[in-house]
């Protein structure tokens, strides 16, 4: 991708194929980024709809999965074998039923709606990656913070929530890079380019009668570098996080 990148168009389909640009050119970048910087905005755009739906969550994940860790309720079982089965369901199987129900609301090209899709596709994963997280914590660390004057919600928050800090990490990642990548719901529920992530931006360069491989390889590459830098600054947390939270002792 980057070897591609970097290459001149006439270099692109050379017979034989140079593995190596013979004359590397940085033309797709300047003209992409520097020059005309409207990439720039798409890339702004997968920022707030993967911050958001990153956010919202872990905002709805957290206590769901403490819920189902810890209080007593009727029906948890089938309430875990629905998070699992919903894990089996196509994401386009989402897209209709979201479009009629957000064009009802005047939600279609907006960043609410690409949040809540993309919610809606990473919430069961990451209350069942939770879950065990809680259930491997010992049932009187609530009980000591509440004699201590704490309240349920209190303990949740200032006990509870630092303590499954890796999980939190694990599934703030995936969830940050499956809002990042997200093509399908932006696909259906946007329109409007001012709106539109980089996943959509990447197909400007895919045209009927060509595709500018140099352009498309170097926006992509951009587009990469911050699922690189998240699996490099948190592999521990991320590998740690999946594996701690496999099991319940």
């Amino acid at each position: 991708m980057i070897v591609t990148s970097i290459k001149p168009m006439d270099e692109l389909f050379a017979k034989p194929p140079h593995y190596f640009p013979h004359a590397p050119s940085f033309s797709s970048y300047i003209d992409n980024f520097i020059k005309n910087r409207e990439m720039l905005g798409y890339i702004g755009n997968s920022f707030i709809i993967a911050t958001g739906s990153m956010l919202l969550t872990l905002l709805l994940a957290a206590p769901a999965a403490y819920g189902l860790a810890r209080l007593p309720m009727k029906g948890k079982a089938a309430i875990l074998i629905l998070l699992l089965a919903t894990q089996m369901l196509p994401s386009i199987m989402l897209a209709m039923p979201l479009f009629i129900a957000f064009s009802k609301i005047n939600l279609i090209n907006s960043f609410t709606a690409l949040i809540i899709a993309n919610t809606t596709h990473s919430l069961p994963f990451a209350i069942l990656v939770l879950r065990p997280y809680f259930l491997a914590l010992p049932a009187g660390l609530e009980e000591a913070a509440m004699i201590d004057g704490s309240n349920k919600f209190s303990a949740f928050a200032l006990i509870v929530l630092p303590l499954v800090k890796p999980g939190l990490l694990t599934v703030g990642a995936f969830c940050f890079l499956w809002g990042w990548g997200d093509f399908l719901f932006a696909l259906t529920l946007t329109t409007n380019e001012a709106i539109r992530p980089l996943t959509m931006g990447l197909y400007k360069f895919i045209g009927e009668y060509g595709t500018q491989w140099n352009n498309l390889m170097a926006v992509a590459t951009i587009a990469a570098l911050p699922i690189i830098l998240i699996f490099i600054t948190m592999q521990k947390y991320i590998v740690g996080g999946l594996t701690n939270g496999a099991m319940k002792d």
